[in-house]
């Protein structure tokens, strides 16, 4: 029983970190500098603000991130919110770390006592999975971060009840997770970019900035078109 209980306790370290950012966050008030209104409103001075404290600010965003995960708080407007403080090339690896971070919480929470209260979440989902698990687990994981048909908390929980392997789990949260990321994440730097050029840049510059978001945010619409064209059989129903 005590080497049980201390396997736990070393699989659920993230929590405690994760608590600790969240606290040290809401203590800074950090966290209410990542609504959209106040990313507008103070972009200038956040753009400061990550310049000179760019580790601090890095690793409070993926910890927030990871926390809002972890509680399946819907993560989108922080998505652009992580393309807003970063940019592109560092805001989408930042939300994609702290993504897996929230998702490997629940994933390992689903197989404690905290695995009842979880299943309440995915209960309506589980059955439906079910087939697709039995068949391919790693592909049909993998299917379910490209095609977003289920609840993101669902997907995160699913998987650890129906007895997926965690390094399966990891790499397909991971990399499954890159193109939606990378979408939003780009959708938020254009908005900084925007703000940045004065407030009220004219018609050219607008789309500059979001034309190439917008089409990444199409191509990511279309990956659930393309994956049931090349793998029709591993498509969750």
């Amino acid at each position: 029983m005590t080497s049980k209980s201390t396997a736990l306790w070393i699989r659920l370290w993230p929590v405690y970190v994760i608590l600790l950012g969240l606290g040290l966050s809401l203590s800074q008030g950090w966290h209410e500098y990542l609504t959209l209104d106040a990313l507008s409103a103070n972009a200038v001075s956040l753009d400061a603000m990550v310049k000179e404290n760019f580790l601090i600010v890095f690793a409070g965003y993926i910890l927030i991130y990871a926390a809002a995960t972890t509680f399946m708080v819907p993560g989108s407007a922080l998505t652009i919110a992580g393309g807003f403080l970063f940019g592109l090339v560092i805001g989408t690896p930042a939300t994609v770390i702290g993504a897996t971070i929230g998702a490997s919480i629940l994933f390992f929470a689903s197989k404690t006592s905290i695995g009842a209260v979880l299943r309440d979440v995915a209960g309506p989902f589980i059955e439906k999975m079910r087939a697709g698990f039995a068949e391919n687990p790693v592909s049909y994981m993998f299917a379910l971060r490209l095609i977003p048909i289920f609840p993101f908390a669902a997907v995160n929980i699913a998987p650890g009840l129906l007895g997926a392997k965690y390094r399966d789990y990891l790499l397909t949260t991971f990399f499954g997770i890159i193109p939606g990321t990378l979408a939003y994440t780009w959708i938020g730097a254009a908005v900084k970019g925007t703000l940045l050029e004065g407030g009220t840049p004219d018609i050219g510059s607008l789309a500059a900035n979001f034309v190439p978001a917008f089409i990444a945010l199409g191509l990511v619409s279309l990956l659930p078109v393309a994956y049931k064209k090349f793998f029709p059989r591993k498509v969750p129903a």
